[in-house]
């Protein structure tokens, strides 16, 4: 199997940190880059749509989890993006399907998702999308 890419969603949260480190072993064994894709979730996204909140505050949000995404990396080439996981006017978009829309984009080989139990914080958006990118991801998914 040929990996270049491999894709790991983060929302800040403790499983998505442990996915980081999962995916990060996947891509040394492979010889790979990670991209990390911070996930906004619904009330940032509302929030920002709204301008109840300064899309800074969300991008200085985005760049804490990175940060915490590369000094878990420890060394493995990393590039990162954000995306909304939820849109007030495409009902059909929601955390699985951007993560799925990312994966293909960006052409990765792999996907790392934490399966995280469903806890309620509305800002655990990686919660929702972890069976949605089991059942109709084309590429291997590891679920941690």
């Amino acid at each position: 199997m040929e990996v270049e890419t491999v894709l790991v969603p983060v929302d800040g949260s403790d499983a998505a940190m442990e996915a980081v480190e999962y995916a990060t072993a996947i891509a040394e064994r492979y010889d790979a880059v990670v991209h990390a894709l911070y996930v906004l979730g619904e009330n940032a996204a509302a929030a920002m749509e709204e301008g109840s909140v300064e899309a800074a505050a969300i991008a200085e949000r985005g760049e804490q989890v990175m940060a915490g995404v590369r000094a878990v990396a420890d060394g493995v080439p990393i590039d990162h993006s954000s995306a909304y996981g939820y849109s007030q006017t495409r009902l059909s978009q929601h955390p699985g399907s951007v993560i799925l829309d990312v994966t293909e984009s960006l052409e990765a080989d792999f996907v790392v998702i934490p399966r995280e139990p469903v806890t309620g914080d509305p800002e655990a958006v990686i919660e929702k999308a972890a069976e949605y990118v089991l059942a109709h991801a084309s590429q291997p998914v590891l679920s941690v």
